[in-house]
């Protein structure tokens, strides 16, 4: 099992920034890969991004391609996600996710996942 917690989400005015945070424990935390996935009010959950066990690679959704970063410290267990120039149509609950196998942009691959914290841009 591992257990993640997500932490960091918060009201913020458009093109504001925030750094969210994912603290994972249980299992070893570098042999999973990690994803952000959000979900908007009335809507499905959609990736965000995504970041192999190693950091070695990582992958966008276009929408937040340029703006937001991921990155991950597996010495603290901990994956980050850094959004800069936040935008009323990034207001969602963001999740983090671990998948043990594979890196991908699949919800339904992932394997555990966080409670969520929830972000609000407003305008």
């Amino acid at each position: 099992q591992v257990q993640l917690v997500e932490s960091g989400g918060g009201l913020v005015q458009a093109g504001a920034s925030l750094r969210l945070s994912c603290a994972a424990s249980g299992r070893t935390f570098s042999n999973y890969a990690m994803g952000w996935f959000r979900q908007a009010p009335g809507k499905e959950r959609v990736f965000v991004t995504a970041i192999t066990w190693s950091g070695g690679a990582t992958a966008y959704a276009d929408s937040v391609k340029g703006r937001f970063t991921i990155s991950r410290d597996n010495a603290k267990n901990t994956v980050y996600l850094q959004m800069n120039s936040l935008e009323p149509e990034d207001t969602a609950v963001y999740y983090c996710a671990a998948r043990r196998y594979g890196f991908g942009r699949s919800a339904s691959t992932y394997e555990y996942w966080g409670q969520g914290t929830q972000v609000t841009v407003s305008s």
